[in-house]
């Protein structure tokens, strides 16, 4: 069974990020399964920033996260919903559910706490508070109290997870946690409930890391006689190692992808997709394809690993099959200059001989940068290893014939070269090693012949004549 097919209820997601830094490659994800889910079954994806820790919420971490989930088409339905800013609907629901018997006043003080956090410490147990205060009520109208919710002390409480199947949790390690706290003000508990109720969440999809926190959850709805939402918990990005994900193994925010990593929007998001789903042996799955096939049901219950090399050689898939006008104006958007109208033109006809030999745009702009090189190329240590006094006379000869070439294209350019290999006696990378260096400044290029029609009859000899001239 799918997971909405006992429902007539329309199917809503939420990803719920907490803006104390950048959209982290692990959100991203689960992002990408609450939209993939939401739309597969025709429903809305909705986004909220909890950003109810004031003192570590930040602007700029809101519109990193807001920024990344734009460049990964992570789209959501209708406007973000800011968590801060519920905070009196919250403190009404805490409130109701003190009037009801399912929350209480807590007037235990921070000493009779330090006093209950010690002596389980010594007992070597989890702090599980059950506040004497339950059944009964403080008269000293002054006393400083929080509200804590009343769980349930008997039996157990089980999930029919749709990723880790049923999972108990025996209701006597629940304990009675804070809904509002002594300055009035929500916990995230409450907060998430009252939210994820308000928006209509059907689904909640997450990691793993908050099973624990569904059954703390839980009694909030049923107090309330609320329907409870299905749960979803995915299981985390391990790293290569099978150790939990960091920063040496890539857990980095996506924005580092795309700057620093020169990544595709398309590519980050397929890798993401596999991370823990699959479809057959699928590998190369486009957003409209995963719109489709994506359920609940493709993930599996182990982490998934993080590829950085796998990651890598999709992007260079995802370069080769992309547009070249959309992959000049990225490039030309990472050249340390503007670009006119005529070089955007000459990446735009770069790419065809540039993308095969790239696996970012890091590495295309590189490959791209020996188009608008200023004469005399100042040549690295390996191609000026290259020019010796026998390579510069080839590089005399190549300037003659290439002179001579009527129709500047590779197919003409090609001939000519090879002529001057056939009449020099040697082999056609013997010329072509010297005259790479001469053109590009490196031992390294997109095919020769392509380098020449790209740089024109007048800049390809003119560089040539430059280093015909230089003494070795």
């Amino acid at each position: 069974m799918s997971a909405n097919e006992d429902t007539a209820t329309p199917v809503v997601t939420r990803f719920a990020p907490s803006p104390t830094g950048f959209l982290h490659i692990g959100g991203a994800r689960t992002a990408l399964f609450n939209l993939l889910f939401a739309r597969h079954h025709g429903g809305k994806f909705l986004l909220r920033i909890e950003d109810t820790d004031r003192a570590r919420s930040t602007q700029p971490a809101i519109d990193a996260i807001l920024d990344g989930m734009r460049w990964l088409e992570l789209d959501w339905d209708g406007d973000v919903t800011y968590q801060f800013a519920r905070a009196d609907r919250h403190a009404e629901v805490a409130n109701a559910m003190v009037e009801s018997g399912a929350a209480y006043r807590c007037y235990l003080t921070q000493d009779e706490l330090a006093a209950m956090r010690e002596e389980a410490q010594a007992a070597k147990k989890p702090l599980r508070i059950r506040s004497p205060w339950r059944d009964k009520t403080n008269e000293d109208a002054t006393a400083p109290y929080v509200v804590r919710l009343k769980a349930p002390t008997e039996g157990a409480t089980t999930i029919h997870d749709l990723v880790q199947c049923e999972v108990t949790v025996q209701n006597s390690e629940i304990d009675d946690l804070v809904l509002l706290r002594s300055d009035g003000t929500p916990t995230y508990m409450l907060a998430v409930v009252v939210d994820d109720h308000d928006m209509g969440v059907t689904h909640v999809i997450r990691g793993d890391d908050h099973l624990n926190n569904a059954f703390r959850q839980l009694p909030i709805y049923r107090a309330m006689g609320w329907p409870e939402p299905k749960y979803a918990h995915i299981p985390l990005i391990h790293g290569s190692d099978g150790a939990k994900l960091s920063k040496r193994h890539g857990a980095l925010g996506v924005d580092a992808y795309r700057d620093e990593m020169g990544l595709l929007p398309e590519a980050v998001s397929n890798y993401l997709l596999r991370l823990g789903w699959g479809h057959g042996d699928d590998e190369i799955i486009s957003r409209e394809q995963a719109i489709e096939w994506f359920d609940i049901e493709g993930v599996g219950k182990s982490p998934s690993r993080f590829d950085q090399k796998k990651l890598e050689n999709l992007n260079g898939h995802y370069i080769r099959q992309t547009d070249d006008a959309r992959l000049a104006s990225l490039v030309a958007a990472r050249l340390p200059f503007e670009t006119s109208e005529s070089q955007q033109d000459l990446l735009r006809r770069s790419m065809a001989a540039l993308k095969p030999r790239a696996a970012n745009l890091l590495e295309l702009t590189d490959g791209a940068a020996f188009l608008f090189r200023t004469r005399p190329l100042e040549l690295d240590a390996d191609a000026s290893a290259l020019l010796g006094d026998e390579a510069r006379a080839l590089l005399s000869s190549l300037h003659t014939a290439l002179d001579a070439v009527a129709d500047w294209d590779t197919e003409a350019l090609e001939a000519a070269v090879r002529a001057v290999a056939e009449d020099a006696g040697v082999k056609l990378g013997q010329v072509a090693q010297p005259l790479r260096a001469a053109l590009v400044g490196r031992k390294t290029s997109p095919g020769i012949f392509d380098v020449l029609a790209l740089l024109g009859r007048d800049e390809s000899l003119g560089r040539i004549a430059d280093q015909m001239t230089v003494s070795a």
